[in-house]
């Protein structure tokens, strides 16, 4: 299979502050909204996210388990910016041995935002990384 692109739906009631968060702290652009559906890229050429109010029947997802990643260039900018912007973190920024300095915050129908930048790993971790 050839993927051409990934993207992620959310079934959620919440689909105008969604649609108002991800403009507001994450400089999405609205690509398509008919109300109960839209479509956000973020960024210029970024990825897109999708909110969709649910239609006959379907459950609404309940914001437990689901970490959305994103991968900047200073993550300490916008670690800044948020905070300055009101948001709270649920995780505070900080180095990981891992690889990563990052930290979360949580969207309004409950993802857990990760936003890191790469840094190098510790010993202990630059054995799994493969390629």
């Amino acid at each position: 299979m050839k993927t051409n692109e990934l993207s992620t739906c959310f079934c959620t009631n919440n689909v105008d502050e969604c649609r108002e968060f991800y403009s507001r702290h994450f400089a999405a652009d609205t690509i398509f909204d008919c109300g109960w559906y839209v479509n956000l890229r973020i960024g210029k050429d970024g990825p897109t996210i999708q909110f969709m109010q649910p239609q006959e029947n379907m459950p609404t997802f309940g914001g437990a388990g689901v970490m959305l990643n994103f991968k900047v260039d200073d993550v300490d900018a916008e670690h800044t910016r948020l905070i300055k912007a009101g948001l709270q973190t649920a995780m505070p920024l900080e180095d990981h041995p891992w690889g990563d300095r990052g930290f979360s915050i949580i969207d309004p129908i409950g993802n857990s935002v990760y936003i890191y930048s790469d840094r190098e790993p510790s010993d202990e971790f630059k054995q799994y990384y493969k390629g």
